[in-house]
């Protein structure tokens, strides 16, 4: 066959094309499992470090090992509850992470929001709530740790796809999230979220500093943890108050036996 042919010369092309898309498609298939455990350890390891655990993992001589370890000792419960503050039965809330966007996407009534339990050495209870949003460039995530108030934020990591380093993507550094730990969300019993404000936090309770340089990033995350927040307020509502049931329950207990 001449192979300056332009027959020869397609025939080649399309035979490479083949053998290049097969040689792909097996490396992808071969790598899917890998990658989806890589995934899942991360999603992991973020939700431990927003309770302040987890943090010598990358130290650990295997760190999925070590992810997975912690996270069976502290997380102790997970659910999903829907707008109404309801749990949903049979829900999977680590694998409503894989997409949470898409969950947002949907009608309010038919939303699955993910809520993770933890408690740690001394026996205090927290709840890690997984945000989606916005930046500038992509989305950002992050985990909002809040003590069994409901309200006091504990931990807050932050994640980011295309941020600007230096800038936006300031907000996935420990300096940044750091500011977020003993913020509230509520102010005499209303719903405020915390505001990420361009030029210094004035508000000490309810704001954070704004990343300098990254203004749309920070309303993001702003805008962020205020949608995907408000989505829980029925059910931080129901658990309070079952919250407060239990606990004249154990007093009234209390009263009979002292009396007895």
């Amino acid at each position: 066959m001449n192979k300056n042919s332009n027959t020869y010369i397609i025939t080649y092309a399309s035979v490479m094309v083949v053998i290049v898309a097969a040689v792909l498609s097996f490396a992808s298939l071969s790598l899917k499992n890998i990658q989806a455990e890589n995934v899942r350890i991360e999603k992991m390891g973020d939700i431990l470090r927003s309770i302040g655990e987890g943090g010598d993992a990358d130290k650990a001589p295997n760190k999925a090992a070590y992810i997975n370890e912690q996270y069976k000792k502290y997380i102790v419960d997970s659910y999903a509850v829907n707008v109404e503050g309801d749990k949903v039965e049979g829900a999977d809330a680590f694998a409503l992470l894989t997409n949470l966007k898409a969950e947002y996407d949907k009608p309010a009534a038919e939303r699955e929001l993910p809520v993770f339990v933890s408690k740690n050495d001394e026996g205090s209870v927290s709840y890690v709530i997984p945000v989606w949003g916005a930046g500038l460039w992509g989305p950002v995530w992050g985990y909002v740790a809040l003590a069994d108030n409901w309200d006091t934020v504990e931990g807050i990591v932050f994640d980011h796809k295309s941020e600007t380093p230096g800038l936006g993507a300031e907000i996935a550094t420990p300096a940044h999230q750091a500011l977020y730990k003993g913020k509230t969300l509520f102010e005499k019993g209303d719903f405020v979220s915390i505001t990420l404000r361009k030029g210094g936090a004035k508000d000490p309770a309810h704001e954070v500093d704004a990343v300098t340089g990254g203004t749309k990033t920070s309303d993001g995350v702003t805008a962020m943890l205020r949608d995907n927040l408000s989505e829980y307020l029925p059910f931080f509502e129901k658990a309070r108050t079952a919250a407060s049931a239990a606990g004249a329950e154990e007093s009234n207990d209390q009263k009979v036996e002292s009396n007895e």
